[in-house]
């Protein structure tokens, strides 16, 4: 039966699968005021596709039907489609050159302000968390972890995570440059990780989609890590005026690894600290 419920995307001409993606993602921003339309093709159509699979719907139209009578149904595609795919201490040398180059440029501040574009389940926040606190920054530094839907943000603000996730990161946390241990920083309650109240003391979680909301802040860092390449070039450089008004004078931007800004009209606008890493400081 799960072989037959298989949405035969191959068999069906591109030009009529194309229809059905315009109008689902018609439907929903109308539905619900999310658009993806400008997101890249290639990843949303697989991911719409999956979503259809997961729903047990032989053709997008079909999802799209249940997609608009039924939010639940909708929670689960947008979850599908949001970049959710994350690991505390991702890319661990982009944690370990932001410690060796760029807090001490944030000593001098008296009070610093973070902001985490899609934080989705908050990996990437809490291994920042971690890295503050251990460069002395953590107690003058406000977080703020957003998200385009509610359901990542909710468990983020957690700060839970399964015990195995946490051990099998502790050796990401020492190629980050960890001074301790990982698990000196969080408890262990019913068979989860949960990190430690001083961690989360300062990160604020909220809602927020950099493809259509305005700058809420100004920041001394922006982590906009793995994100940007699901956008379309339109879309990219919607996000990146929205990062680089955001943007205190001397702020630095993270992207992800084999991220950067050449070919964007933001190139001069930034200085390379740390190319390979995606590290860059605002100079206008």
């Amino acid at each position: 039966m799960a072989a037959e419920m298989l949405y035969l995307a191959a068999k069906r001409p591109a030009a009529l699968e194309e229809i059905e993606i315009v109008l689902l993602l018609e439907g929903i921003l109308r539905r619900y005021g999310f658009d993806f339309r400008d997101y890249a093709r290639s990843s949303l159509r697989r991911r719409l596709l999956e979503c259809a699979r997961g729903e047990k719907v032989r053709t997008l139209s079909g999802l799209q039907e249940k997609v608009l009578h039924d939010p639940e149904v909708f929670d689960r595609l947008i979850t599908a489609i949001s970049v959710n795919v994350t690991t505390l201490f991702r890319n661990p040398t982009f944690y370990r050159t932001f410690r060796s180059k760029v807090a001490p440029l944030m000593r001098g501040n008296r009070r610093l302000r973070v902001w985490h574009v899609a934080c989705a389940t908050g990996e990437e926040v809490y291994s920042m968390a971690v890295t503050l606190h251990e460069e002395g920054l953590s107690a003058r530094t406000q977080v703020y972890a957003t998200d385009i839907h509610e359901a990542p943000i909710v468990k983020a603000a957690q700060g839970s995570f399964s015990l195995a996730r946490l051990q099998a990161a502790e050796l990401s946390y020492k190629a980050a440059g960890g001074k301790a241990r990982l698990s000196d920083y969080y408890t262990v309650e019913g068979g989860q990780g949960v990190f430690r109240p001083e961690l989360r003391r300062n990160i604020v979680f909220a809602s927020h989609n950099p493809t259509t909301d305005a700058s809420f802040n100004e920041f001394d860092a922006i982590l906009c890590r793995n994100v940007l390449p699901y956008f379309n070039e339109r879309l990219k450089g919607r996000v990146h005026r929205l990062i680089y008004d955001s943007l205190a004078r001397t702020g630095f931007l993270g992207l992800g690894r084999g991220e950067d800004l050449r070919l964007t009209p933001f190139e001069p606008r930034y200085a390379v600290v740390d190319g390979a890493n995606g590290l860059f400081q605002k100079l206008r």
